[in-house]
């Protein structure tokens, strides 16, 4: 029993000495594999992560698979047959949709109405976050402005739809100018509130350290109102994409609103669904990228935070 212990003890001390050598002589020690069971862990996490994130976007999208089964489905078993011509099931839709496809007709369609609401658009964001960063900035303005902009900002755009065809004729100018006129007040009013609502500590702050009037607006407050400019910039394309789409319908040749009214007159039936939702995936993708937009220009918020 004791010479046992005596060479377990000797073995000890010679492998103590090793490491020690080695150790001394800069030589690392010898690294250990990672047991399987660790790699099958992260393996586990990883699946885990996405199984969840997965079924945060099928909980998400719950609504609209349900509302896509039953505009499917309702036709065909709810609706009674009388009606089943006015509200066709969805793959007619989609068989339409296809259709115009391959033809080349939604292309140009499309590109009409996108060529019209980016261009009047762009004209309402520039004239509205300028002048609505103007107005903000000099009160007197804002107490000229203000009567007059609130009695045009209570005027319905398509109201004036008649004026600008009697002005500007049937032609793109008058369709331009109507979505430009939808765009413009969303943008100036969410402009104006959004410099009237920075924080007045941040502006005595900067003050204090010394900063002037034009590096106090480029550096303080103009990215203090972004997040509220770019609400009213979201606002301003949902306007002018339903505003376009109404102003196609009345003296025009090409556009999603004209391929819409045109399909109900020729009893198209499944074309002029199809047009239908066309004009809400354009909405949607609008939508998309201005919020994309928002992220990219708000990305001190982000670093705030964090």
């Amino acid at each position: 029993m004791s010479a046992t212990l005596t060479k377990t003890a000797r073995a000890l001390g010679t492998d103590a000495a090793e490491a020690a050598a080695a150790v001394g002589q800069g030589t690392p020690p010898p690294v250990t594999a990672k047991p399987a069971t660790a790699a099958l862990a992260s393996v586990a996490d990883a699946f885990k992560g996405a199984a969840s994130r997965a079924g945060s976007w099928l909980w998400k999208a719950t609504g609209i698979l349900g509302f896509l089964a039953l505009w499917e489905f309702g036709p065909l078993h709810l609706a009674p047959p009388s009606t089943r011509v006015f509200l066709p099931p969805l793959h007619e839709v989609l068989q339409a949709w296809g259709r115009l496809f391959e033809s080349g007709s939604i292309q140009g369609h499309l590109a009409a109405s996108l060529s019209r609401s980016v261009l009047g658009f762009g004209i309402a964001v520039a004239a509205g976050v300028s002048l609505g960063l103007l107005i903000a900035w000099y009160g007197r303005l804002n107490s000229v402005l203000n009567p007059l902009l609130e009695l045009f900002r209570n005027t319905a755009a398509l109201a004036l739809l008649p004026v600008f065809t009697l002005l500007l004729g049937i032609g793109e100018e008058s369709k331009v100018t109507i979505v430009a006129y939808a765009a413009f007040f969303p943008v100036l009013l969410n402009t104006i509130a959004g410099v009237k609502t920075v924080d007045p500590l941040l502006i005595r702050a900067a003050k204090s350290l010394g900063l002037n009037s034009f590096r106090l607006f480029q550096k303080v407050i103009l990215p203090s109102a972004v997040p509220t400019i770019f609400t009213g910039i979201r606002m301003a394309g949902t306007a002018s994409i339903l505003v376009l789409i109404a102003a196609e319908m009345v003296g025009a040749k090409a556009g999603l609103g004209y391929l819409i009214i045109n399909a109900q007159s020729s009893f198209l039936i499944p074309d002029m669904y199809a047009g239908i939702l066309t004009v809400s995936l354009l909405g949607l993708g609008v939508n998309f990228l201005l919020v994309a937009l928002e992220r990219h220009f708000s990305r001190w918020r982000t670093a705030v935070g964090a």
